[in-house]
C-alpha cells in the first residue's frame, strides 16, 4: 500500500462522510486506503458513516475500526496507523476537504525528498485563502509573547513567534518549517520506524509539534508542499479554537498538554520559565488593559490553568 489515510471521528458523522467524499471524488487514488477511527464516540456516528460507506460503496477503499477507549487524538491516530503497512501514513482531520490531485503531489514530493520525513500540504478556508499551518518550535520565551499580545514585545521576541512567514498573499511557499499542522500531513513509513508512534501522553494538541521536534532531533525535516491544497475546516472537530476566541474557559487538557512539552523538551526548569514567561506578559497585558480600556486578551481562568500538572507534567492527559 502506498499510503494508508487514518482519520480520527469523535461525533463527527457528517464532517467525517464529507471529508471521505472529498476523497471519493479525487481521482489520483491508486494504492491509498483509509480507515476511519471511531474513538468511543457513544453516538451513533460510527453507525452513521458505516452507512454511508456501504451506501456510497466505498468499502474497497475505505474501512471504519472502533476504539474502546477515547484515548485522544494520538492513540486514536496510533490505532489507525497499526491497521495496516503502508509506505506513507496520511493523518487527515475529520473537518477538512481534500482538492483534487493533493494525495499525488503530497507523495511526489515525499519521493523527491528523500530527507523529507513530513509533508504538509496547503490547508485553505472554502474560499481557498490560505490559513497558517507552518511554524516554528514553541520555545519558553514564546510564552511571553502569546501572553502580552503587544506587538513591541512581539518583535523584540520576534526568533520566538512561532507562526512560520508568510508571503504577501498570506499563504507559504515551498520551504522546511519547524513543524507543521497535524490537521493534515503525510508522515514517511522510516519516520514510524525511527521516532516510534505519536505520544499518547498528550489527549489534544502539542502533539504535532511534539511528533515534529523528535522527527527533527532524528534527522528528518518537515516539507511543506503548498501545491497540495485542502480545505480545513477550523474548529470543526474541536471547540479549543473558538472557545479562545470567546474568553470563554478551555479544557483542562489543552493545559495538560502544553505543561507536557515544556518539560518533555526543556525540562521542569524549562516549564517554570515559560510560565513565568506567560505570567509576566499576562502582567504586561493587564495594565495596557487598565491603561487603555482594553478587554482581556486572556481566557478565564488562564492565569491559573496554565500551571496544570506543574508539579507532575508526565503523569496523565487529564490530571
Amino acid at each position: 500500500m502506498r499510503m494508508l489515510v487514518v482519520m480520527i471521528n469523535y461525533r463527527t458523522a457528517e464532517l467525517t462522510i464529507d471529508s471521505l467524499r472529498s476523497i471519493a471524488d479525487d481521482p489520483d487514488r491508486p494504492g491509498i486506503r483509509v480507515v476511519v477511527v471511531d474513538n468511543a464516540s457513544g453516538d451513533d456516528s460510527a453507525d452513521r458513516i458505516e452507512q454511508a460507506i456501504e451506501r456510497e460503496d466505498w468499502q474497497s477503499w475505505c474501512q471504519l475500526v472502533r476504539s474502546e477507549t477515547n484515548g485522544g487524538f494520538s492513540a486514536g491516530n496510533n490505532f489507525g496507523i497499526q491497521r495496516a503497512d503502508a509506505e506513507a501514513y496520511l493523518l487527515l482531520n475529520s473537518d477538512t476537504l481534500v482538492r483534487p490531485g493533493a494525495f499525488r503531489t503530497l507523495l511526489e514530493t515525499m519521493e523527491q525528498s528523500p530527507e523529507a520525513g513530513l509533508v504538509s500540504p496547503r490547508l485553505e478556508w472554502p474560499d481557498g485563502t490560505p490559513q497558517v499551518s507552518c511554524f516554528r518550535f514553541f520555545r519558553p520565551s514564546t510564552e511571553l509573547i502569546r501572553s502580552a499580545v503587544t506587538g513591541p514585545v512581539t518583535r523584540l521576541f520576534s526568533g520566538s513567534d512561532v507562526p512560520w512567514p508568510t508571503d504577501e498573499n498570506g499563504g507559504h511557499q515551498p520551504c522546511n518549517p519547524d513543524w507543521t499542522s497535524f490537521a493534515c500531513v503525510l508522515i514517511r513509513r522510516s519516520v514510524i520506524e525511527d521516532v516510534g508512534l505519536m505520544d499518547d501522553g498528550y489527549f489534544m494538541y502539542y502533539d504535532d509539534v511534539d511528533y515534529c521536534r523528535l522527527a527533527k532531533d532524528k534527522g528528518w525535516t518537515v516539507a511543506h508542499c503548498p501545491g497540495a491544497h485542502v480545505v480545513h475546516l477550523r474548529g470543526g472537530s474541536s471547540s479549543v479554537k473558538s472557545l479562545k476566541q470567546k474568553r470563554q474557559r478551555r479544557p483542562r487538557y489543552y493545559f495538560a498538554a502544553r505543561t507536557r512539552y515544556y518539560a518533555k523538551h526543556f525540562g521542569r526548569l524549562g516549564l517554570l520559565r515559560a510560565n513565568l514567561y506567560w505570567t509576566l506578559g499576562f502582567l504586561i497585558a493587564n495594565s495596557r488593559r487598565v491603561l487603555g480600556g482594553r478587554r482581556s486578551p486572556h481566557c478565564v481562568a488562564e492565569w491559573r490553568d496554565i500551571w496544570t500538572n506543574f508539579l507532575h507534567p508526565m503523569t496523565g492527559r487529564h490530571r
